[in-house]
């Protein structure tokens, strides 16, 4: 039998405070997603259950995650799963972490991928370095009409993927590749969709600790410019697109101009571009010119 240990609210206060002194910029969110997700209960239930003891195992398995948050481990890294458009995805080494703003590039194809369902009956989707398969299942989620392929050039993202479509049951409607962009590829989709690197390479070494040292690199890089795989997706996007077939793909904050520019030569025009919740570019749609 486990020794009862420290109540829930002296070890919400404990990581609270470590974090706000080792400078974590989240200190009171991270405690709270952290201690709730070791323990399984959400915020409120960690509030209104403040005075119960925590077993003395239970405990120290948060005090050994405390520790390598505080070694600059991203929260949903120590968890190993992150919820994302409802979804509960499981985490990889191989694996970006979602995040929120990609949300948007799911907020914004919907309607397009809804419209194609209502003619085609069914929608075919390609995502291209498809990770957890974030992207692509929570169009699957929203869009019953819709199949799903996802490519990672990562055999641990594929794995990664493939889990996470069975353990929200899309599986059936889903299937994940292991190879380079369009490399595997053969038949036709409505709608290719892209969360691609986009960080130029000479500023990897200047992100947070949390995201260089914990995204896999090849999530990230994207080559002197930060644009290699844009011209990648364009170059060959026309070859796998139906004649009325669209292309999301999600941006850096100051690469709007270009990436258009850049299909724009390859005969796509653009159709919506979307800013994130802090004002930035991030989302642009884009259209064959047949």
């Amino acid at each position: 039998m486990s020794l009862p240990g420290p109540t829930i609210g002296e070890l919400l206060n404990r990581a609270r405070t470590r974090f706000a002194a080792a400078g974590l910029e989240n200190a009171a969110a991270d405690a709270h997603i952290l201690i709730g997700g070791l323990l399984g209960l959400s915020r409120v239930e960690l509030l209104s259950r403040e005075k119960e003891q925590v077993e003395a195992t239970s405990a120290q398995r948060i005090e050994d995650a405390i520790r390598r948050r505080l070694d600059r481990e991203p929260v949903y890294r120590i968890l190993g799963r992150r919820e994302f458009y409802g979804l509960a995805l499981e985490l990889s080494p191989d694996t970006l972490e979602p995040r929120p703003d990609t949300e948007i590039l799911v907020d914004t194809m919907l309607p397009h991928v809804r419209r194609l369902a209502a003619t085609h009956g069914e929608v075919r989707i390609l995502d291209l370095g498809t990770g957890t398969g974030a992207i692509c299942l929570a169009l699957l989620k929203e869009c019953p009409e819709a199949i799903g392929t996802g490519v990672d050039i990562a055999a641990g993202a594929v794995l990664a993927a493939q889990k996470n479509a069975r353990e929200n049951g899309l599986d059936g409607r889903f299937e994940a590749i292991e190879g380079s962009w369009f490399g595997k590829i053969s038949g036709e989709f409505h709608a290719i969709v892209s969360n691609p690197p986009y960080i130029p390479s000479s500023v990897i070494s200047t992100l947070a600790p949390e995201v260089k040292e914990h995204d896999p690199a090849a999530a990230l890089d994207g080559g002197n410019d930060g644009l290699d795989a844009y011209r990648a997706i364009a170059k060959d996007a026309a070859r796998f697109l139906c004649q009325d077939g669209i292309v999301g793909l999600e941006i850096g904050y100051d690469q709007r101009m270009e990436v258009t520019a850049i299909f724009t030569a390859e005969n796509f025009r653009l159709l919506e571009s979307v800013r994130d919740y802090g004002k930035n570019d991030r989302v642009v749609v884009f259209a064959y010119k047949s």
